[in-house]
């Protein structure tokens, strides 16, 4: 499996218990002192592979450190109730799928994962189910951000590069671009 197609996580998980977290809470404003995302782990939640969350995970301000800090921490999915929409899109662009679970679901992982800290969680992206043990919780992430994360192509980079020669033929067609 190439390293940029998120088909699976499994991992320990981390239960964050309450809603509304906020991205000031994932890694406060005083820790964004650097002009790289560079160290930005080291102030982010400390846990596992799996975060789960509440409802409206990742609100507040829109600032793309929180999901780099969650990233470059060791998080690799993130299940919760809901998510905040420009998080969710950050972090899809990182490569982190966010599925969301029922409420009562979130309550149900959370203490069994607080129970058991060290069983695996399994995140599966491309059934849209979260699995621990014997069971499996259904989940939903949205269609766009699904394919993206299973087929490699939310890394848009590394999309753009791999496009590169179609990106010349398509431009070399242009008449604006063509004259330069």
């Amino acid at each position: 499996m190439s390293e940029s197609v998120r088909r699976q996580v499994a991992g320990r998980g981390i239960p964050i218990p309450g809603n509304d977290i906020d991205t000031d809470r994932i890694i406060p404003a005083r820790f964004l002192k650097t002009v790289t995302n560079e160290g930005l782990g080291l102030h982010a939640f400390e846990g596992a592979a799996v975060l789960v969350g509440g409802m409206n995970f990742g609100c507040g301000s829109s600032r793309e450190h929180a999901p780099e800090s969650l990233k470059q921490w060791g998080i690799k999915a993130i299940v919760a109730g809901s998510f905040a929409e420009i998080f969710f899109g950050n972090c899809t662009m990182l490569g982190i799928p966010c599925l969301s679970i029922s409420q009562d679901d979130v309550l149900w992982l959370q203490r069994a994962v607080g129970r058991d800290p060290k069983q695996a969680v399994t995140v599966d992206v491309e059934r849209q189910e979260v699995r621990v043990g014997e069971r499996v919780i259904p989940a939903k992430i949205a269609d766009g951000a699904r394919n993206q994360l299973v087929s490699g192509a939310w890394n848009a980079t590394g999309v753009l590069l791999d496009a590169g020669n179609a990106i010349e033929a398509t431009a070399g067609r242009l008449p604006y671009v063509k004259g330069f």
